[in-house]
């Protein structure tokens, strides 16, 4: 068994071909995905967060929209950037939005991925400490958020406040009791699976990764599982961690599907440059009638390792094209994978 839930990017455009125009169209139409994914039976939903782009930028006011619109399903990003984060700030966005949602805040944060304007993390007022470079500042900035959530009182309290305060030193509200277990981080190397692992942070692992052995994607991507798994275990951590990956699958059902997904689709992994430095290998995407999809999905090591699957989703395609993308997964594809009953 396994849980199942969908990943946006909130890309938006102007376009007449676009059903995603404008700012307002890409949020509320994520509200209105996030609900019907619940009605359908879905875990998750997730938004990807990006700076300086038609896209979904600020994800606190949206998860805590569909947190109050929603009852039972998992609200989280995948991933927040935190080099542009003030993680004080941040813990207490984030402990709101969990508390309106009843505690189903499933946090994905990470370093990011180059981004739409260079060095976009020193507009919002941020730069690497002398001796870091920005992988540097991101991890610091995770490690003040991680050490907030734990609730435990740092700052020394006013003799005369405004308002009274509890005794003992004072921590930022709202705090939202285990929030922290909650908080995962999206690993592009095997290296900061392990480091994620060895903070108590689950694990997020995307539809691309550094290429580390020229090894398939998919094989590639289970191995950093394994080594996050084993990291886990030496670290002696009480819990048990989760882990998602994320991919593209279509069934094609009908003929929207095969318009959009039937032709010019890609079976083959890629190969490219992050940066001037980072080798990466871009996971294929898997689009076939149900039965071949349940063929070659069961070759994909990586979602076998992983508890929690999130399906990526065009989101221009408007919501009830979308519902029906995550539908015919749940119905004709998980039951006979084993990740849903019959």
């Amino acid at each position: 068994m396994k849980k199942i839930g969908f990943l946006s990017f909130g890309h938006w455009t102007p376009s007449p071909q676009s059903g995603t125009r404008s700012a307002a169209d890409a949020l509320l139409q994520s509200i209105d995905l996030a609900v019907a994914a619940e009605e359908l039976g879905a875990d998750g939903a997730y938004f990807r967060v990006h700076h300086f782009a038609r896209q979904l930028s600020a994800p606190f006011p949206l998860l805590s929209a569909i947190g109050a619109k929603t009852r039972r399903i998992e609200i989280g990003t995948g991933v927040i950037d935190m080099r542009y984060e003030n993680p004080l700030y941040m813990a207490e966005d984030a402990g709101a939005a969990d508390l309106i949602a009843g505690g189903r805040l499933q946090l994905g944060i990470s370093r990011g991925s180059p981004e739409q304007v260079i060095d976009g993390w020193r507009y919002f007022g941020y730069a690497p400490s002398e001796g870091e470079n920005e992988s540097d500042m991101a991890r610091r900035h995770t490690e003040v958020l991680l050490d907030v959530l734990r609730g435990e009182g740092f700052a020394k309290p006013n003799p005369q406040p405004m308002f009274p305060n509890p005794p003992g030193l004072l921590r930022p509200e709202p705090h939202s009791e285990g929030l922290r277990d909650r908080i995962w981080w999206g690993a592009g190397s095997n290296a900061t699976a392990v480091w994620a692992a060895k903070l108590g942070m689950n694990l997020q692992s995307s539809t691309l990764k550094d290429d580390e052995t020229g090894e398939p994607f998919h094989i590639q991507q289970a191995k950093q599982i394994r080594a996050y798994r084993e990291a886990w275990a030496e670290a002696g951590h009480t819990r048990t961690p989760r882990v998602s990956v994320s991919r593209s699958i279509f069934a094609l059902m009908d003929d929207r599907d095969r318009m959009y997904f039937g032709a010019g689709r890609e079976d083959n992994d890629k190969v490219g440059f992050l940066d001037e430095k980072t080798r990466a290998i871009f996971g294929r995407s898997y689009a076939a009638e149900p039965d071949k999809l349940i063929a070659q999905l069961k070759q994909d090591e990586a979602i076998a390792e992983a508890d929690t699957l999130l399906l990526t989703v065009p989101n221009q395609l408007g919501v009830d094209y979308n519902v029906h993308v995550i539908e015919s997964i749940l119905k004709h594809v998980a039951p006979s994978m084993g990740w849903r009953e019959a």
